[in-house]
Parts: C-alpha cells; structure tokens; sequence
C-alpha cells in the first residue's frame, strides 16, 4: 500500500484536474503537491514528446533504471511505452544480458547508453568515455538530453520506491512477459 494516499481527479481544484488525465497511481500521488506534480511532469512530457534523443534509445535506458532498481512500477510501464517506440522483445532480453555482463548483439550506441545508465544508477556519474562514446554516436544536444533523462528516471525509481506507489493491474501482463529478478 502506498505511503501516502492516492487522489481521485474530483477531489482536485477544476484548475488542476488536468494532473489526473492518465489516471497512474504515480500521478495520482503527486497530485498532493499539485504544482510540484506539474512541474515534475512537465520535464517527462519534455523528454517523451519534445526531445529529438532517440525514443528507442531513451527507452532502453528507462527500462536499465527500472531494471537495476528492480521497481516494478517504472519496469512494467516503460515496458509498454519501449515497445511502442521501436525497442524489440530482443533488445529488452539484450538490455538483460548485458546487466550480467553478457555479450549481445546490440549496436555500440545502445550498449553505450546501457552502459551510462548502469554507471549512473550506481553513482556517483557516468564514466567520460561513456559519455564522449554516446556523444560521438548521437550528438551533443541528445546526449545532453540522455543523462538528463537517466538522471530524471533515476529520480523516479527512488520517488516510486520510497512511496510505495502499486503498479496499476493492467500493467502485470508487461511484467509477466518480463520478469524482474528473484531478490
């Protein structure tokens, strides 16, 4: 259960009930705070409608974040947002082995943005070859908007975690299909 509680759209000001048209319990619970809500989401609309990074590349990288966090939340619902933004079943299965420290067949450019999640989520950084190796692959401006993004969703996995936010039921079929680790 989560820690706090999950508002419903009726019991926000008419001005704000916007906040709430995907009804995600993630919203949901940052409506408490619903300029902070706003805000917080308008850098995610940035980064998934606005951004020129590659949303197959931007979607690997969520999905290494909500894999190393083993949050089921952000791991189930980026799975549907990365298959509908050209990631493959073979890349997500890829984007695992490469976890392990397995060799696969993914291009150096998604093994690279793998690779700067990875060591992100570790912290305290991504390492500069990985950087300048991304950068060389895919530009300047999406690189920038790559560490931008990994650190945001970084964020998101401890806000998720820490709250307890539950993972909406139509989204275990994703789970399902793709099982986090055993702890």
């Amino acid at each position: 259960m989560a820690v706090i509680r999950y508002l419903d759209k009726h019991e926000l000001s008419e001005a704000n009930q916007d906040l709430l048209e995907r009804n995600f319990n993630s919203f949901r619970a940052l409506a408490n705070s619903p300029d902070c809500c706003r805000a917080f989401w308008g850098l995610g609309s940035f980064l998934q409608k606005k951004s020129r990074l590659d949303p197959r590349l931007r979607e690997l990288a969520i999905l290494q974040i909500g894999w190393s966090a083993q949050c089921r939340y952000e791991w189930s619902h980026h799975i549907k947002v990365a298959l509908e933004n050209g990631v493959t079943d073979a890349d997500i299965r890829s984007m695992m082995a490469e976890t392990l420290g397995q060799t696969t067949s993914l291009e150096p450019a998604a093994r690279a943005v793998l690779r700067a999640a990875r060591e992100m989520y570790k912290g305290p950084r991504a390492s500069p070859d990985t950087v300048k190796t991304i950068e060389a692959a895919i530009g300047t401006e999406s690189v920038v908007d790559l560490i931008v993004a990994i650190g945001f969703y970084i964020g998101i996995v401890r806000l998720l975690e820490t709250l307890d936010i539950e993972m909406e039921p139509q989204y275990q079929p994703y789970l399902d299909r793709f099982p986090l680790m055993k702890s």
